[in-house]
């Protein structure tokens, strides 16, 4: 599963980094599905975990995402937030290597 979770991180993180380049619309409301889902979807993940920190991270950026209630913040802070989730997805891989490393310790 970790593998999976690596790939769909990674693939994320590449689709928010592309929202940087001038896209068209559509481009925008299919990776605000995307997000969403990708973000319930770890959300769901790490709440198998003890520590709940991805967890709050991933919840909150679903509810921001969210296709549905559109929050309008403006193109430049957009692509600030694009980045700042593109990092924390790649971290996040990092993260999870040092904690099933951890686990497989004990």
């Amino acid at each position: 599963m970790t593998t999976i979770k690596s790939i769909v991180k990674i693939i994320t993180a590449i689709l928010f980094l592309v929202c940087l380049l001038k896209m068209p619309y559509g481009y925008f409301q299919f990776i605000r599905f995307v997000g969403m889902a990708v973000f319930i979807w770890l959300a769901y993940l790490d709440n198998q975990k003890s520590d709940k920190t991805f967890l709050i991270i991933w919840g909150v950026s679903a509810l921001l995402i969210n296709p549905f209630i559109k929050v309008a913040l403006g193109r430049t802070i957009w692509n600030v937030i694009d980045v700042v989730w593109a990092i924390v997805l790649v971290a996040s891989i990092w993260a999870d290597k040092k904690t099933s490393s951890d686990q497989n310790r004990s």
